[in-house]
């Protein structure tokens, strides 16, 4: 009853500074969802096409799986728009339902760069429901409400987010993550720079480094490790990219660091050297270790030369081509745009990380000098719960110039 007051309150004020027709809707409040039920078709539209997202900050909000896969669905229709233009966009206006101390919110919640106390103190200290709920708080509740129609009506007018198709909720992850804080995941990146392509190669889908590299031009203008760290950011992880042309052959039989992506592109393949340590990469079983290939079939050059790329790529990595669930194995075989790029990452991502956290286990640390028998092994960190700082937000959004390895930059 109190949300459905502050729904219509918000929607009077959006009616009344812009120049929606009357009666048209000024905004959709998600009425119907319950955990484990399905999404209606209207709020999946309203998700695809809706200009700005108005999420209700509270303790049982970032406990709802629904709720997270809400956000992610909103969520993913800016990180194209950013792929698409390389400008930023913020289309997500939090409001304080009930204030969430800071360690307590995900990492895409604690990221958002806004500023609450524009609403007035007793807004920060109480939120909307203390403010509703008690009448001595009416002038409050309604500053604050005006003052975040406002940034709901300024936030609309400046960012313009394309539409996108209705998510399936069945498959949609949860931008929530699961309790404990951040989780690690890594981005290796195996590409040509411009400056070492095979002959004949087109330069345009390259840059200085590997991470420069865009295969899905010119349909995206940013590149691919930039929005696949945003697509893993998205999903409450600690997400950093390298190389690999720069990152170190790892022991054989060594316990895994981190969950991995490792992002190929197949003319990467043509260079003999880079060929030879992906297939000794290959040659261990590595399950945390999720494999995409990023293939534009846009791209004449890609399309002409494909079938005998395809037969070099698995022939090196035979086993990381078909190791995992379905999704990493349809992963490991070609995914041909950014759409197709975003819907299946989240599900790589998943398994990478459940592998790690099977496998991490099972191997003893080396004992310490002089024991006569092993540690007893401990899975400490991140990925077990533990609660490692989030980094700070980068408000320039810009991408490094140098290599990118643990500092969580983007």
């Amino acid at each position: 009853m109190w949300v459905e007051k502050l729904f219509r309150d918000l929607c009077d004020h959006v009616m009344a500074m812009t120049d929606l027709p009357a009666g048209a809707p000024a905004g959709f409040m998600d009425r119907e969802i319950h955990s484990g039920e399905g999404w209606s078709e209207r709020l999946g539209d309203a998700l695809a096409n809706c200009r700005v997202f108005v999420p209700l900050f509270s303790p049982r909000y970032f406990a709802s799986e629904m709720c997270g896969k809400e956000w992610y669905a909103f969520a993913q229709r800016a990180i194209y728009h950013q792929a698409k233009s390389n400008r930023l966009a913020e289309a997500i206006v939090p409001a304080l339902w009930f204030p969430v101390p800071l360690e307590q919110l995900p990492g895409p919640a604690e990221r958002l760069q806004f500023n609450h106390q524009a609403f007035g103190d007793r807004y920060v200290t109480d939120g909307l429901y203390g403010l509703i709920k008690l009448r001595i708080f009416g002038e409050e509740y309604e500053t604050a409400v005006y003052e975040l129609a406002k940034r709901i009506v300024s936030v609309a007018d400046s960012t313009r987010i394309a539409s996108g198709s209705p998510v399936d909720y069945r498959h949609a992850p949860s931008a929530f993550g699961r309790p404990g804080g951040p989780r690690p995941m890594h981005l290796t990146i195996a590409a040509p720079t411009r400056h070492d392509l095979p002959e004949g190669r087109a330069p345009d889908y390259y840059g200085k480094q590997s991470q420069d590299w865009n295969p899905y031009y010119p349909d995206s203008a940013r590149p691919l490790a930039y929005t696949a760290q945003d697509l893993v950011r998205s999903l409450d992880y600690q997400a950093t990219i390298s190389s690999f042309d720069h990152e170190a052959p790892p022991d054989p039989g060594a316990p895994p660091a981190r969950p991995e992506i490792l992002l190929v592109d197949r003319w990467a393949l043509a260079d003999d050297e880079r060929c030879a340590r992906l297939a000794a990469f290959d040659a261990e079983a590595r399950p945390w270790v999720g494999l995409v290939v990023a293939w534009n079939r846009e791209d004449p050059q890609s399309r002409m030369s494909e079938a005998q790329l395809i037969e070099r790529l698995e022939r090196t990595m035979p086993h990381q081509m078909r190791q995992g669930r379905p999704a990493c194995r349809i992963a490991a075989r070609g995914v041909f745009t950014m759409e197709s790029f975003g819907q299946i990452l989240p599900e790589v991502v998943e398994s990478a990380a459940q592998e790690y956290l099977k496998n991490a286990a099972v191997f003893p640390p080396a004992p310490p000098s002089g024991a006569s028998r092993p540690t007893r092994f401990r899975l400490t960190g991140p990925m077990a719960g533990g609660g490692t700082p989030r980094p700070a937000p980068n408000p320039s959004h810009t991408e490094p110039d140098a290599e990118d390895t643990d500092d969580g930059q983007s």
